[in-house]
């Protein structure tokens, strides 16, 4: 009998042991470290990123009225401040096409440009506007997209004057928001219980349930046809094509993860970045399949909240306290 006892304790030692080793394992580092470290002096998180016509001319925003300045590609940044009295503001997006610009603020705040940033005027907004200001897409001269937290989406050709309402009807407060290149919408419930759908000529808002009993953190789009979702506890799942209710299956890329995942962009071709809470930067380049750490940059101390691909070889990485990565194409190679 004791020598039963005896072997079905060493079992259940090599059980716990074999776990505990797999709980920790660890993901392989990538090669060269293709990250810039800038830090800017701000206590501020940064929440949006966006460059004029000219590459190296680019505005960069976030909490506490925040807005910086580029004018050589993102390698330094200069603070700039715009007069708003007393009223106290967090950015919340900015855009350009060309050389006229917008940005969103909460609680109630609409700045346009026309001429790059030199001057930045504020365009009234209505009292009755359904939510806050969340984010803001500029598409033609004259022309943008402003959605709110609540899901209400206008549009204006005139540069601002007037607005058309292309939905009014409230998703309730959303965690965050996302559109596609071709105007589809993805938002996200401030619970992360469930996500909401639009696309253009919808009258409303499509509701969907989550497919697991993980809440989500962030969802947006993988080109115009697919979603993407992050779910709590590190999980990431890819919708199937041209359907936003059916997925494939889950992903861990990182077991031992309990920080979470925030956001998730692709570079080019099936290169995918993933980024999270404690300066935690993954990257795949078959898709999702086999994934790699980013060693050199866990130890800043920063949250990464959002990732920004301009382009293949322009790309930022948007953290708190004034942490801002800069994609280095030199180093990546």
């Amino acid at each position: 009998m004791n020598l039963l006892l005896n072997r079905l304790k060493q079992i259940l030692v090599l059980i716990v042991v074999s776990f505990l080793c797999i709980s920790c394992v660890h993901l392989p580092s990538i090669a060269q470290n293709p990250w810039q470290l800038i830090n800017l002096e701000t206590e501020a998180t940064f929440a949006d990123l966006a460059f004029t016509s000219n590459s190296n001319h680019g505005w960069l925003v976030g909490t506490q009225a925040t807005l910086f300045e580029t004018e050589d590609g993102g390698e330094t940044w200069q603070p700039k401040i715009i007069d708003l009295g007393e009223e106290k503001v967090n950015f919340t997006g900015v855009s350009f096409n060309g050389d006229e610009g917008w940005i969103t603020g909460e609680p109630s705040v609409l700045l346009h440009t026309n001429n790059g940033g030199k001057n930045w005027d504020r365009i009234p907004l209505s009292d009755k506007l359904p939510g806050l200001p969340y984010d803001v897409i500029a598409l033609e001269p004259n022309t943008a997209e402003m959605v709110t937290n609540l899901g209400a989406i206008y549009k204006t050709t005139d540069g601002g004057q007037t607005w058309k309402a292309l939905v009014e009807g409230s998703v309730g407060v959303a965690r965050n928001v996302s559109r596609s290149n071709d105007g589809k919408y993805v938002a996200v419930s401030a619970r992360g219980n469930f996500y909401s759908t639009w696309q253009p000529g919808d009258t409303e808002w499509t509701p969907h349930n989550r497919n697991s009993s993980k809440r989500l953190q962030n969802m947006g789009f993988i080109g115009d046809n697919r979603l993407w979702l992050i779910a709590r506890g590190g999980q990431i799942q890819f919708s199937k094509e041209n359907n936003f209710e059916e997925w494939e299956e889950p992903i861990n890329p990182e077991s031992s993860n309990s920080w979470g995942f925030l956001d998730l962009t692709t570079r080019q071709g099936e290169e995918i970045w993933l980024a999270g809470g404690s300066a935690n930067l993954l990257v795949s380049s078959d898709g999702g399949m086999q994934w790699e750490k980013d060693l050199e940059v866990e130890s800043i101390p920063s949250n990464f909240y959002k990732i920004v691909f301009l382009n293949p070889d322009q790309g930022f990485v948007l953290g708190e306290r004034g942490v801002l990565l800069k994609y280095n194409t030199q180093n990546a190679a």
